[in-house]
């Protein structure tokens, strides 16, 4: 059976001592059916005892804002709309700490995203499994790109290494929105890379009211753990749309 990095998730070849695509020394192997999250240092066990862990290495999510309310509340569903989780940004913070739960009632944390710092223009956000507190990995908004050009979240391992990044697919679009009256009204069309390779795509409906988000994780790697896409979405829904 194939066996896979635990840092990067790329196929190890049978016998070597370095995974080829990161060069991190193989000590311990996964094997292509067993599921954990892509990040290093996470004891095995303590994923396995997280609260409803394969919700989380589903190929499909949609994330659905609550209308008519003073704070951004979002549902996230599966691909049959059922509810996986909800969450609302605070709205007085000096960092930003955004928690999702199993339902409204707020009584179940599954995951939260928190920054890092406060004083922080690129912002930079772990993604924790609230159960252990163990955190799955790191997103960074990549400052420059999105503030003048397209969108751009960049994605990390614990060990502060860059694996991925979501980014806007068109320029036109990006700068449109950016800079066109009534640009904000334009929807967001994203891809997420890792290791270089297209693997999901992140694509905001069109809509004058609500807000509506499908993420489609087509190549996603099978241990790579889909909160870090859906704490990039969270964000990219709370704090860039607020910022334009």
């Amino acid at each position: 059976m194939a066996e896979y990095c635990t840092n990067c998730g790329t196929q190890i070849v049978p016998g070597a001592k370095f995974c080829t695509n990161c060069g991190k020394t193989i000590e311990k192997t996964i094997t292509k059916d067993v599921i954990t999250p892509n990040a290093p240092n996470i004891p095995q066990q303590q994923i396995q005892n997280s609260p409803q862990s394969a919700i989380w290495f589903q190929n499909f999510y949609k994330m659905r804002k609550k209308v008519l309310t003073l704070w951004n509340k979002y549902w996230l569903e599966d691909q049959n709309g059922a509810i996986l989780g909800f969450t609302k940004q605070k709205m007085f913070k000096l960092k930003e700490d955004i928690r999702v739960y199993t339902d409204e009632n707020m009584n179940q944390e599954l995951f939260h995203i928190k920054q890092e710092q406060i004083l922080d223009a690129w912002g930079t956000f772990g993604v924790y499994d609230s159960t252990n507190n163990v955190r799955l990995g790191y997103i960074r908004r990549n400052f420059l790109h999105s503030a003048f050009a397209k969108d751009t979240w960049e994605i990390f391992t614990n060990e502060n290494q860059q694996v991925g990044k979501i980014s806007e697919t068109s320029t036109g679009q990006a700068l449109a929105r950016k800079y066109l009256p009534g640009g904000g009204l334009v929807p967001e069309h994203m891809t997420l890379e890792l290791n270089g390779q297209p693997v999901a795509t992140v694509n905001q409906q069109f809509k004058i009211i609500g807000d509506i988000w499908e993420v489609n994780c087509h190549s996603v790697p099978q241990n790579f753990d889909r909160r870090v896409i859906l704490g990039t979405c969270i964000l990219m829904a709370n704090i860039e749309r607020d910022r334009k």
